[in-house]
């Protein structure tokens, strides 16, 4: 299981993060999560709010929000979890990366790859 409790990671506006509420084993499954996609020409309305910050990706010429959980992991250049992209059941399967200890926050890289260090794009300004 998972729960959003405050992150000391996060600086931005609300501070939250997912945090494991038992122990996790390298590979198992922490969260799948519903999406809602869109083709992109239509992130230009997404941009002009808030939930820009928050899309993903979602194939050629899409992009998601997710739903559940999913927009709450915070990001590390050394994360515990990683997803992949359900297309079949349209989720993002969230799953550790390491092995997680009950308590311990969940962190994925945004890049979208656990070895990806490029800049993040809300820093590359």
């Amino acid at each position: 299981m998972i729960e959003v409790k405050m992150s000391s990671v996060s600086d931005g506006e609300f501070n939250r993060g997912v945090f494991a509420t038992c122990d996790y084993k390298k590979g198992e499954l922490l969260h799948e999560a519903p999406v809602i996609s869109y083709p992109n020409d239509e992130h230009q309305y997404i941009e002009k709010t808030t939930l820009a910050d928050y899309a993903f990706e979602y194939g050629l010429g899409r992009s998601a929000i997710l739903l559940g959980y999913g927009m709450l992991f915070n990001h590390s250049y050394e994360p515990n979890a990683t997803y992949e992209i359900n297309f079949k059941n349209e989720t993002f399967d969230f799953f550790a990366h390491t092995d997680i200890k009950a308590g311990e926050e969940v962190l994925i890289n945004y890049n979208g790859d656990v070895d990806d260090n490029d800049p993040l794009w809300f820093n590359k300004e």
